[in-house]
């Protein structure tokens, strides 16, 4: 049956920073697991979203992984500099949760915290 992993989370950009991390997703489409990547029925006010929530298996998540770490490299797209940000939840079946931070054009994948250990029944 295979080993799953949750993923939920969310990123927050820029109307432009948006277009280019779903060329990303496009560029990664499997037809399956990318179908977990969705966005507001309609935009509100500046801040653009960008959610995932997913059951996959053990072996797709490098996969995800590359592709968030690959967004995260988006630039800052106006004189701001604000970077894409966000946060998500990885709840391994054997190996526990870890928490994606998503700041500063970098990933950075962490154990989670004991308090989100309620999503993981």
């Amino acid at each position: 049956m295979g080993i799953y992993v949750s993923v939920r989370g969310w990123l927050e950009c820029d109307e432009r920073q948006l277009a280019a991390a779903q060329e990303i997703i496009s560029s990664h489409h499997d037809d399956h697991y990318s179908n977990g990547w969705g966005t507001p029925r309609q935009h509100v006010n500046w801040t653009h979203y960008l959610f995932y929530g997913a059951d996959l298996r053990q072996s797709a998540l490098d996969r995800l992984v590359d592709q968030v770490g690959e967004i995260a490299r988006i630039p800052a797209s106006d004189d701001d500099g604000d970077r894409i940000r966000g946060l998500f939840l990885a709840s391994h079946e054997v190996d526990g949760t870890t928490e994606w931070q998503v700041r500063e054009g970098h990933l950075f994948v962490s154990p989670g915290n004991a308090r989100h250990r309620y999503l993981d029944g």
